[in-house]
């Protein structure tokens, strides 16, 4: 195990000489940003149009010096209600909609290369939804070769994909392998029938365990499994039950998501019962006692909620530093700019932020009219960039070195943010954190804690918005 790597006994996170009590958890435990991006997804605002989208694209295009770029696919179709679920979602048992959705993403597409100019290299996509694979195979390659006209993925792409092992076979599998798939994800939250019955998702052990065979088997390079606590009906006794299956399965990667219940925003949830649910006390108890389970195991604490096998790449990129956080968590590549298509969709060109309109009949008017379907959006300021990349410095837990800073920005770091380093004097009194004048680092005791030290950066926390962030621990 790495030295920089907790155990977890009873109500405590230990490192090497480190104890983190559950009375630390609980003083800095509250609610917050994931930071997928700054600013915010809930910062995006109906003033950036399709007009200042297409400024960003052909800014890209008269550029010499492009990063590549990322490509995410929203596929919203389901053909049943995971009564969890937040993503943006079409139930629907009617797959010949799928059909007429390609062929707007097609025309989606093209608009966006047009703008894009020639220099299209690609080094990721992500299929998400939805369920990806609510699409026929037939469906998936049509998909997979209008985006070979348009991108150009390099020869070490990360091509991901979204699975409901509910919704795939071997013969599933073998073919998105055979269309360059070399990571997935498999959406597991937890094996006990009763947590999995409250949420409207029956899927047994058996028919999970038989999809990741049959993604080894078909050559994907990382499997993913993603778990969330805090269900209805879950209780410490049954999801430590779960982490038994998990182990045995022992995917590449792990994700442990704490479950965040708000009705007001989500329909879906409000077919979940209040007082099914566990308290905050069972919830904490759960948390710690699958960290300790996970560490055991030998995983590797990544960040946030991500684990990994010692010698997977996220692993790696955290040992050698080139750790990087976008809209698809942590990865392992660099600042890429992102395109993205689809209902609800989001990305990020240059100093920009885009959203996709959220309604399928939105989506289709936009592009009948020959516009894209931006909605709304960010320009970032010279302030938001370098927020930004003080933010993700520290999500990935890497030094923040105030030389380097001063050196891209133009600023003295100490005065620019004169306030915000006396707020973390809390954090630096509580070993979260250790600084001197010329660099802050976040400890192994403080990157269970590193959001709320990010949020101490953030100008737009505290301004109204219409999210409910989940809360840190």
């Amino acid at each position: 195990m790495s030295a920089q790597q907790p155990v977890v006994s009873n109500n405590t996170v230990m490192f090497p000489d480190i104890e983190i009590s559950e009375v630390l958890i609980r003083r800095f435990d509250s609610s917050g940003p994931r930071y997928t991006s700054y600013p915010t997804a809930d910062r995006f605002n109906s003033d950036f149009s399709e007009t200042d989208y297409l400024a960003y694209l052909a800014k890209r295009s008269h550029s010499t010096s492009n990063p590549l770029l990322s490509v995410y696919v929203h596929l919203p179709f389901c053909e049943s209600l995971c009564y969890f679920c937040a993503c943006n979602k079409i139930i629907t048992q009617d797959h010949g909609r799928s059909a007429e959705y390609l062929r707007y993403l097609d025309k989606e597409m093209e608009l966006v290369a047009n703008h894009l100019g020639p220099d299209r290299k690609t080094g990721q996509l992500h299929l998400g939804g939805g369920t990806p694979t609510f699409l026929s195979s037939t469906e998936l390659t049509q998909l997979m070769d209008s985006l070979r006209q348009r991108f150009e993925f390099t020869p070490d792409a990360e091509l991901g994909v979204e699975i409901d092992p509910r919704t795939v076979n071997d013969k599933t599998l073998n073919m998105l392998s055979g269309l360059g798939f070399n990571r997935t994800s498999f959406g597991v939250q937890d094996f006990d029938p009763d947590v999995q019955a409250a949420v409207n998702r029956i899927q047994p052990l058996a028919m999970v365990e038989a999809a990741l065979n049959a993604s080894r088997q078909a050559g994907f390079e990382s499997v993913n499994i993603d778990l969330i606590y805090g269900l209805p009906k879950q209780t410490l006794g049954s999801f430590d039950h779960t982490l038994d299956k998990v182990l045995r399965l022992s995917p590449d990667r792990i994700a442990l998501y704490n479950y965040a219940h708000l009705p007001s925003r989500f329909k879906a949830q409000r077919l979940i019962k209040a007082e099914d649910l566990p308290s905050a006390e069972e919830r904490l108890q759960i948390f710690l006692m699958s960290m300790r389970r996970l560490l055991e195991a030998g995983y590797i604490y990544i960040g946030l909620d991500h684990f990994a096998k010692p010698d997977d790449e996220l692993n790696r990129a955290r040992i050698d530093k080139s750790l990087h956080r976008n809209f698809q968590g942590y990865t392992t590549r660099a600042e890429y700019d992102m395109v993205g298509f689809g209902v609800s969709a989001i990305g990020k060109v240059g100093r920009s932020y885009s959203a996709s309109v959220r309604s399928l009949n939105a989506y289709y008017r936009h592009l009948d009219e020959g516009r894209l379907p931006i909605e709304r959006g960010f320009k970032l300021t010279n302030d938001d960039v370098l927020r930004r990349q003080i933010i993700m410095t520290l999500m990935c837990s890497m030094p923040l070195d105030y030389a380097l800073i001063q050196q891209q920005h133009g600023i003295d770091f100490a005065s620019y943010f004169q306030a915000e380093l006396e707020r973390l004097a809390q954090y630096e009194e509580a070993g979260l954190l250790v600084r001197d004048e010329n660099s802050l680092c976040i400890t192994p005791k403080g990157r269970l804690f590193v959001r709320a030290i990010g949020m101490v950066f953030d100008k737009y926390l505290g301004r109204p918005t219409v999210s409910t962030y989940s809360k840190l621990i």
